[in-house]
């Protein structure tokens, strides 16, 4: 859990767990792959075989946190990047519980969702929220009928977000229930995402 996105404070406050916590300095270059692996290793210094051991064992601990096969298969897809950009590239951390922000604190409190999907953090303190929406983000659980007061739940607490400093972007499950169009959209969203990283 982030007590402070910014700063990187922490704070657990329950299920301590099942959670991991990243509790080293971000800096302005975000927050890699290869930096979240050597933290995840305890070891600053690794190299080729060990550091992919590594890097395989921390990503089967984030992909088993995921909730449904859209997280999943969004997560795969992103991850595959490493292989082929390299493990400089950002890393894509799933599940992310935001506890306090200190912009949220001047404008009433903390935010009304405090679980983000995935989360990015970018060169110059870019900080991008990803989601991937199931029915259950605009409708009645048990009816499936469209409820309009969750769906101005989910607008509002995604104001508070950006008004927070967070880039916010959402992806309909249903764009990626076929694999066979949803990998190269993914695929072009990403590169374009980040080609914005500088």
């Amino acid at each position: 859990m982030l007590a402070d996105a910014l700063n990187n404070d922490l704070e657990l406050t329950e299920n301590s767990g099942g959670c991991l916590v990243y509790d080293r300095p971000l800096t302005e270059s975000g927050l890699t792959w290869r930096q979240l692996t050597a933290w995840w290793a305890g070891d600053d210094d690794l190299t080729g075989k060990e550091e992919r051991f590594q890097a395989l064992g921390l990503y089967g601990r984030l992909a088993d946190s995921l909730d449904n096969g859209a997280e999943k298969f969004f997560f795969a897809r992103y991850c595959a990047r490493y292989r082929t950009q390299g493990f400089g590239s950002p890393a894509l951390i799933p599940q992310v519980y935001l506890h306090y922000d200190p912009y949220t604190r001047h404008r009433g409190g903390t935010l009304a969702r405090q679980r983000m999907d995935f989360l990015l953090l970018l060169p110059g303190r870019r900080r991008v929220v990803l989601e991937v929406d199931g029915i259950h983000h605009y409708a009645d659980r048990e009816t499936r009928i469209a409820d309009p007061a969750l769906y101005a739940q989910m607008a509002a607490a995604d104001r508070r977000l950006r008004l927070a400093g967070y880039e916010v972007y959402r992806f309909g499950g249903q764009e990626l229930a076929d694999k066979r169009v949803a990998g190269p959209l993914l695929d072009e969203f990403f590169a374009s995402l980040l080609s914005q990283s500088g």
